[in-house]
């Protein structure tokens, strides 16, 4: 596997050079390295082709792989929102980001495809959960050309949206766009309170274009269970066993926010101990 860790976790990510994250990256022991859109740092919806080449050349000289492009922004501009100028940004930001990752040479982007409410149930509105289905539906489909323009899977991630709850259902929602296009982006530790990665895994197949590590403690059963790698519930050995046999052969991206380099070191570790999993 790609030994890759998304941006989030390198602390001052949206102030510091990409010199200085890729090389903090690099000398943690990652392989690869996750970039991200939003509303600043290296990459926001308005970057170009020619942005993107500039981080391609200090990739380049560190010696770091660009393994995939995440943005948090689906949570502030819902697919599924009750506002219809809200959906419509929604699907600029995943068009755009489908544009970057495509300049950046990398083969899936994270998507959130909507919500039903926050993951804290503290968002500004409840939307219907057959409601948000069909926006959701509405929204990846308007997207598809945008992402097979740029050669890139948009992956659809299971997130803390009180939707798309179940593997069988994910699959179900996948399938429906019946274009290789449209993937999911596998998060190991999101769906840990109700349920098993492994099962997400075999059931998802080859529909699984890019995977996040986590782990999470299902006695806390919060957002606060979750935890270092190999400090949860995730069975690991497991969640090894049920990519190889699926055939998985894309980068694993350990996803924290803004962790110090002793952190970064030991998530590293982590990752090399499952890889030998």
């Amino acid at each position: 596997m790609l030994k890759s860790v998304n941006i989030w976790a390198l602390r001052n990510n949206e102030t510091r050079t990409a010199a200085e994250l890729f090389a903090e990256a690099k000398g943690c022991g990652f392989e690869g390295l996750e970039l991200a859109v939003g509303t600043a740092g290296l990459l926001t919806p308005e970057s170009t082709e020619r942005d993107c080449a500039a981080l391609l050349q200090v990739a380049g000289q560190e010696g770091l792989t660009l393994s995939s492009l995440a943005s948090g922004l689906g949570w502030q501009f819902s697919l599924s929102s009750d506002d219809p100028d809200v959906r419509a940004r929604g699907l600029e930001i995943v068009e755009a980001c489908a544009r970057i990752a495509g300049w950046l040479g990398v083969k899936c982007v994270l998507v959130i495809p909507g919500t039903v409410s926050g993951f804290d149930a503290t968002g500004p509105e409840h939307v219907p959960y057959d409601v948000a289905y069909c926006r959701m539906q509405e929204s990846i489909a308007e997207a598809i050309p945008a992402a097979e323009q740029a050669g890139v899977v948009l992956g659809i991630e299971n997130v803390w949206n009180k939707i798309l709850l179940a593997p069988l259902e994910m699959r179900d929602f996948i399938d429906s766009f019946a274009s290789p296009w449209v993937g999911a982006y596998l998060d190991v530790g999101n769906m840990l309170v109700t349920g098993y990665a492994e099962d997400w895994i075999r059931i998802l197949g080859k529909r699984v274009a890019s995977v996040h590590f986590k782990d999470f403690k299902r006695s806390v059963g919060t957002i606060e269970g979750f935890c270092g790698l190999l400090d949860g519930d995730c069975n690991y050995p497991e969640v090894m066993a049920a990519l190889r046999e699926v055939g998985y052969e894309g980068p694993c991206v350990a996803e924290f926010f803004d962790i110090d380099v002793a952190a970064l070191r030991k998530t590293s570790g982590a990752m090399d101990t499952i890889a030998a999993m």
